[in-house]
């Protein structure tokens, strides 16, 4: 079964930094949209953040615009989200998912895990002091 892999958790202090990465070995990531989820524990899942396929667009949910980027590498067939100003309530298990666009809808992202294809199976984030 095609899968997504994330890597670049861990544990942090308060104001640190992580880099996430999203890849997948068996397939190339060129026409699908990217989205970053998160679930904490005890909470729903949230989308974090998305790149469209053609890389020129990208969301933010309002609780990380500003400090978290994302971007994509298509040479790797990676995307990466840049956490800065990591707080303690960015502590979750952060999951990739990729959606096939294709015509228009590479410009396009949206943060729905109900029309994502393929998901990894998650990498924990953990802030604390």
């Amino acid at each position: 079964q095609l899968q997504l892999v994330e890597s670049g958790g861990g544990l942090v202090q308060p104001g640190g930094s992580l880099r996430l990465s999203c890849t997948a070995s068996e397939f190339a990531l060129d026409f699908y949209a990217i989205v970053w989820f998160r679930q904490a524990p005890g909470k729903g899942r949230e989308g974090v953040s998305c790149i469209s396929a053609g890389g020129h667009n990208s969301e933010f949910t309002d609780s990380v615009r500003g400090r978290f980027t994302i971007s994509r590498d298509y040479a790797k067939n990676t995307v990466f989200l840049q956490m800065n100003s990591l707080k303690p309530e960015d502590t979750a298990v952060y999951y990739c998912a990729a959606a096939k666009t294709t015509g228009p809808a590479m410009n396009y992202c949206l943060m729905d895990d109900s029309i994502q294809d393929y998901w990894g199976p998650g990498t924990q984030v953990t802030v604390s002091s």
